[in-house]
């Protein structure tokens, strides 16, 4: 009779045994396949988010050398001039009779040199015939000498007030583009007044950064275009060059990207520039899923279950990883469905 209890107290534990692992076999034979991603920490580049305006390394002014009113200005925002090419013109009324004076001077100093030089030529045939003194020729010689050098003065004011009334030309101080040309004609304008401002240079990007993280930037360092913001050139670009000053608490630095066009100067867009190193937990882009609006990653749990987790991400230097910033942790096991699974 023992015996046969002890049998059937066997027999119970194997069929309970069998029981308990046909769900195990089930759990494992329904889980889908996938990859799956541990995650660890890992040293990155530390970006900080900044915004930029699209600019040129340097602007010129064509500005006015002259008082007068604009008579006529041949441009517009936007066209595209070569340097030393007349855009401009102004006028000043005054130095046209200035100019006038100063011909009539001309002609009245031509007169008194021609007439000095007749009287010499009068008083040496006379000096030459042994009737006038030597006296008497220098006197001669001295007043045509004089009637010349005023005759050369009178020219060398008309020629320099002529010169003043062609500086009412505008000349476009360097090739580029036309930033500013928003002044009317026949404004009064006075010298030194800027008439139109044009780029001058090589586009770049021009960012402000807070002065705190200024010992952080160096010449050199990565800078990065946000998606969608320049869908024309490269995301990828180098600091050029760092201003030896901060103002206001900020401190200004130039970035060159291959592409960047100066068809919209002063455009705002969104950048993120390398100020150091740092550990961050960076994953591949393809285990991050967008579903209505959120970020979210398939978390691997430890009792086998896929469980969807929101996390909040930011991007990277490489456009094919992101950084996760919360919602999972060291250690977690990221799971990537396999296509058609």
């Amino acid at each position: 009779m023992a015996r046969w209890t002890w049998l059937i107290a066997v027999s119970a534990l194997l069929l309970t045994g069998c029981g308990d692992s046909a769900p195990q076999e089930r759990e494992v034979a329904l889980r889908p396949a996938g990859e799956r991603l541990v995650l660890m920490p890992t040293e990155i580049t530390d970006m900080k988010a900044v915004g930029a305006e699209i600019t040129t390394r340097d602007s010129a002014e064509a500005r006015a050398r002259i008082a007068g009113t604009l008579a006529r200005l041949s441009v517009r925002e936007g066209d595209v001039v070569r340097k030393g090419q007349r855009i401009g013109m102004i006028v000043d009324a005054r130095l046209g009779y200035e100019t006038g004076a100063y011909d009539a001077q001309v002609v009245a100093a031509q007169a008194e040199a021609a007439r000095a030089g007749l009287d010499l030529s009068r008083v040496q045939d006379l000096y030459d015939h042994k009737v006038y003194a030597k006296a008497r020729l220098d006197q001669a010689i001295a007043t045509a000498r004089t009637a010349d050098a005023r005759l050369a003065a009178a020219r060398a004011q008309r020629g320099a007030s002529a010169s003043v009334a062609g500086q009412g030309v505008v000349l476009a101080p360097s090739t580029g583009r036309v930033l500013r040309a928003d002044i009317p004609e026949g404004s009064v304008v006075a010298p030194g007044m800027s008439i139109a401002t044009i780029t001058a240079g090589p586009p770049v990007l021009r960012l402000e950064l807070p002065e705190s993280i200024a010992s952080q930037v160096r010449t050199g360092a990565e800078v990065l275009v946000a998606l969608g913001d320049l869908p024309d050139g490269s995301r990828q670009g180098r600091v050029s060059q760092v201003y030896p000053a901060v103002t206001a608490g900020r401190l200004r630095l130039d970035a060159t990207v291959p592409g960047l066009s100066t068809d919209l100067v002063g455009r705002r867009i969104g950048v993120s520039i390398a100020i150091g190193r740092r550990s961050a937990l960076v994953v591949p882009r393809r285990f991050i899923a967008t579903r209505y609006g959120i970020d979210q990653v398939d978390v691997l749990t430890s009792d086998g279950r896929i469980s969807a987790v929101p996390v909040q991400i930011a991007p990277t230097a490489d456009p094919a990883k992101a950084e996760i910033l919360s919602g999972v942790g060291p250690g977690d096991i990221l799971f990537l469905r396999a296509k058609g699974k």
